[in-house]
C-alpha cells in the first residue's frame, strides 16, 4: 500500500503492507533509529513522533501506527527537531541544562513530546509527559526542562506543512485493505467484508498485531472519513462522530459536562488520547472501558450504519454480555449522541496509577435533586461486571427520596443486588464492592461541599 507524507521536511511515498507500523519503516528502511522501542504497545512513549495534519501538530506513538493512518500528513522524528544547520531546538537545549539525559534510552521520546507541546503551546507538561517513562534520571529534571523551555521561539523549521491531498488521492489500495471516503463507501465495503477489521486509532488493533501476532485479514483505515469525526452542538443535543479523537472530545465536551473531560484526561496518555477514538473505545465492548459508564450516565443514544440504512439504540442497550455487542456484522458505528442540559454529572475513576491506568471501577452518576428531593438517577460503573452497565437497585433506592446521608446509605446497600463483581489482579471483588459504594458516599459529601481531589494529600 502506497503512503505519501512529508518526513522531516521532506516528501516521501512508502510502500508498505497495510499492518507495517510508522516505527517499523522508520527504523528498518530509513535507518532514523533514534525513534525507540521500548514497549511496543504504546505505554512508554520511547517511539513518539510529531504528526502534523489540518487540524495541526500532536504527538502519537510510532510503534502503534500503521503506515495508511499518516497518508497526507507530515511526521517529524527526533532527527528533525533540530534545525536544518544543527542548531539545537530550545526543549533539546534545556534537557542539556538541567540534565534531563542519563541512559538516553527516553530521550528522543521526551524530546520530540516536548517539542510538540512547545510547539502548541501547552505547559501542563505533567500532563503531557505522561505518557513518556524514564527510570534513570526521573521527572524533576525533564519538567524543569520544559519550564525552561516554556517562553523561547517556537523555531521555523517545527511549523511543517501536511500534503495537499483531495480524496481522490488516498493512498492506493493493497489487496485486503481499503481507505473508504465516505460513510457509504464504508458501509458497502462491511457489508461485501463483514468479517474485516476497522481501524481508526489502532491504539487495541495496533497490539493485536506487535503483541497478539494477529493476521488482521481485511482491514479498512477511516481516517479519510471526515463525516465520521467531530463534534456537533446543538441546543438539545451534542452530537459525537465515531471518529472523534479522545483528545478532541475532551476539548469539546469540557464546557458541557467537566466531569466527563477530567475522566477523559485519565485515559491512556496524550499519545494515546490523541489517536483513540470515542467509537472504537465503545466498540470495543469493554467492561472497563472508562467512555461508556459516563456516556450511559448521560443517557447516551448509539447510531449504527450499513447498506441498510441506520439504526438508533440507548447504548446502555448495545452491551449484550462480556465480548458480545448488539451490532450486526455488517454495521459499524456512525456516532454517539448525549443530551445538553443542565449538567449533573460525577465520574470517578479508581485505578493504582492516577495517569495511564486501567481502571479497577469506574463510577459515573447524573443525579438531579429538585426541592431536596431525587428526580432522576442513572448511575453507571465500569469494572463492576462483564460489561459497563447500570445500577438499577441502588438507582430505585435514590429516585423519589430525599437527598440525604440515609438515602446515600440505602443506595450503597442496594449495590450489592445490582453486582457481584470479579476479583482479578487489578482487584479483589470485596474491593471493587467496597470502592463503588463509596464512590456513591463521595458525590453526596461533594454535593454538601466536601471536596475530595486524589491529587491532594491533607492531614
Amino acid at each position: 500500500m502506497r503512503t505519501r507524507f512529508h518526513l522531516n521536511g521532506t516528501p516521501v511515498t512508502a510502500d508498505t503492507s497495510p499492518t507495517t507500523t510508522l516505527l517499523d519503516w522508520l527504523r528498518e528502511d530509513r535507518n532514523l533509529t533514534g525513534t525507540k522501542e521500548g514497549c511496543n504497545e504504546g505505554d512508554c512513549g520511547a517511539c513518539s513522533v510529531m504528526v502534523t495534519d489540518e487540524t495541526g501538530a500532536r504527538a502519537l506513538n510510532a510503534c502503534i501506527l500503521f503506515m495508511p493512518q499518516i497518508e497526507g500528513k507530515a511526521i517529524r522524528t527526533v532527527e528533525g527537531i533540530a534545525a536544518p544547520d544543527g542548531t539545537l531546538h530550545p526543549v533539546q537545549e534545556a534537557m542539556i541544562k538541567h540534565h534531563g539525559s542519563q541512559c538516553g534510552f527516553c530521550t528522543p521520546g521526551f524530546v520530540t513530546t516536548m517539542a510538540t507541546a512547545h510547539l502548541n503551546g501547552a505547559t501542563d507538561h505533567d500532563t503531557q509527559l505522561a505518557g513518556n517513562l524514564c527510570r534513570c534520571t526521573g521527572y524533576a529534571p525533564i519538567i524543569r526542562a520544559a519550564q525552561e523551555a516554556e517562553h523561547a521561539p517556537v523555531p521555523d523549521h517545527m511549523h511543517d506543512t501536511p500534503l495537499l491531498l483531495t480524496k481522490n488521492t488516498a493512498g492506493e489500495p493493497q489487496a485486503g485493505a481499503e481507505p473508504p471516503i465516505t460513510p457509504a463507501a464504508l458501509a458497502t465495503w462491511m457489508d461485501q467484508t463483514p468479517q474485516g477489521t476497522l481501524i481508526a486509532g489502532a491504539t487495541d488493533v495496533g497490539l493485536w498485531v506487535n503483541k497478539g501476532f494477529r493476521d488482521l485479514g481485511p482491514v479498512a483505515f477511516l481516517n479519510r472519513i471526515p463525516e465520521l469525526a467531530g463534534v456537533d452542538v446543538s441546543d438539545d443535543t451534542i452530537r459525537i462522530g465515531a471518529a472523534t479523537t479522545l483528545s478532541d472530545l475532551q476539548r469539546a465536551i469540557a464546557p458541557h459536562y467537566p466531569a466527563f473531560a477530567e475522566l477523559i484526561r485519565r485515559y491512556g496518555s496524550v499519545q494515546v488520547r490523541n489517536a483513540a477514538t470515542i467509537g472504537g473505545n465503545v466498540a470495543n465492548g469493554s467492561p472497563i472501558g472508562d467512555g461508556s459508564p459516563a456516556l450511559i450516565a448521560l443517557d447516551a443514544t448509539l447510531h449504527l450504519r450499513s447498506v441498510n440504512g441506520t439504526r438508533t439504540l440507548p447504548l446502555e442497550d448495545f452491551f449484550v454480555a462480556y465480548g458480545k455487542q448488539d451490532r450486526a456484522d455488517n454495521e459499524f458505528i456512525e456516532a454517539i449522541s448525549i443530551p445538553r442540559r443542565t449538567d449533573h454529572l460525577r465520574c470517578y475513576k479508581l485505578s493504582k496509577r492516577f495517569d495511564q491506568d486501567i481502571s479497577a471501577v469506574c463510577g459515573c452518576f447524573w443525579i438531579e435533586v429538585t426541592e431536596g428531593i431525587v428526580t432522576q438517577a442513572r448511575l453507571a460503573f465500569g469494572g463492576m461486571a462483564g460489561t459497563p452497565c447500570r445500577a438499577g437497585w441502588a438507582e430505585a433506592a435514590l429516585n423519589g427520596n430525599s437527598w440525604n446521608e440515609a438515602t446515600i446509605a440505602a443506595a450503597m446497600t442496594a449495590l450489592s443486588q445490582d453486582f457481584t463483581p470479579l476479583s482479578d489482579m487489578r482487584a479483589s471483588a470485596s474491593y471493587r464492592m467496597e470502592a463503588a459504594q463509596n464512590m456513591l458516599l463521595r458525590a453526596w459529601l461533594e454535593d454538601q461541599g466536601q471536596t475530595a481531589n486524589v491529587l491532594e494529600v491533607t492531614p
